[in-house]
């Protein structure tokens, strides 16, 4: 049986200095979903990821990590013609990354409801969405209200990121209303202090919220209970990937049927391995490394 499904968006990755003056960059392929996949899988979770890339060289590196890293892709199509999309990440000592996206009209956000298998999405014991691969298009969004749905009707547990990206949405006005919905949906919600406002609806204590603060720790509302948990002190290279990498360690210690304490403690792990690597994903850690 599949431990986690999801669906999303495989991307190149172009890192750099500022780029109207670097001379050389770094390429890598990223997307959240791809990086909570590699992380659970690492620590021996079986995951399944669906999904559309380009038959370029970026859709091919995408592909040949998720398949090395033993993730199932079976549901992932490459799409003739079609282009993978990219990120552009401009890395500066002091300052916060500036990313800007390209991925209009890419073959990953063209996802469809009919990438979806919803027979595979019932089969597994969770189904992890995003907020980022709800912002790619209309279509895009009925494909992951269509694995909700699968997911609602099977009665398996729903995980769900808010990973809100203002440069994908139209207005926060709609942001809100679409993020809302879907964590309103779910059963255990991951979002990032300022990601609050966005999704009130959805903070009731029924819901498993968990709240990422990255170097300033992380808390849980569980069981009407708060948790608390304190971020290791590392030498921080690179935050991009923590959030997931943060996820997948709360993810694996709830399927590992850990306590709430627990699932906190080692996604703190996660994160901060996240942090020492250049890579969203490179630097995670294997189970027995962790």
């Amino acid at each position: 049986m599949t431990d986690v499904y999801t669906l999303g968006e495989p991307l190149g990755v172009v890192s750099s200095g500022r780029v109207r003056h670097e001379n050389e960059a770094r390429l890598d392929v990223c997307g959240p979903e791809l990086t909570l996949v590699v992380a659970l899988s690492r620590l021996g979770h079986r995951c399944a990821y669906a999904g559309r890339v380009g038959d370029d060289e970026l859709g091919a590196r995408a592909l040949t990590v998720l398949k090395g890293e033993g993730v199932d892709v079976g549901d992932v199509r490459v799409v003739e013609g079609a282009r993978t999309g990219m990120l552009l990440r401009e890395v500066r000592v002091g300052r916060e990354p500036v990313t800007a996206q390209y991925r209009t009209r890419s073959a990953g956000s063209r996802l469809t409801p009919g990438n979806v298998p919803v027979d595979r999405v019932a089969a597994a014991k969770m189904l992890y969405v995003t907020g980022v691969t709800a912002a790619l298009g209309p279509d895009a969004l009925d494909a992951v209200h269509t694995a909700v749905g699968a997911a609602r009707t099977a009665g398996i547990m729903i995980s769900f990121s808010v990973d809100y990206v203002p440069e994908l949405w139209p207005s926060v006005r709609e942001a809100e209303e679409v993020l809302g919905e879907l964590a309103c949906e779910a059963h255990l919600l991951f979002l990032a202090q300022d990601e609050l406002d966005l999704v009130k609806p959805a903070l009731t204590p029924e819901r498993e919220v968990v709240v990422n603060r990255g170097v300033k720790g992380a808390s849980v509302r569980a069981d009407r209970m708060r948790y608390d948990v304190t971020a290791p002190q590392v030498p921080v290279v690179d935050m991009a990937g923590s959030g997931e990498a943060f996820a997948a360690g709360y993810i694996s210690a709830a399927l590992d049927g850990l306590t709430p304490q627990e699932r906190l403690h080692r996604g703190a792990l996660l994160s901060a391995a996240a942090m020492t690597s250049v890579s969203d994903w490179q630097g995670l850690p294997t189970r027995t490394e962790l």
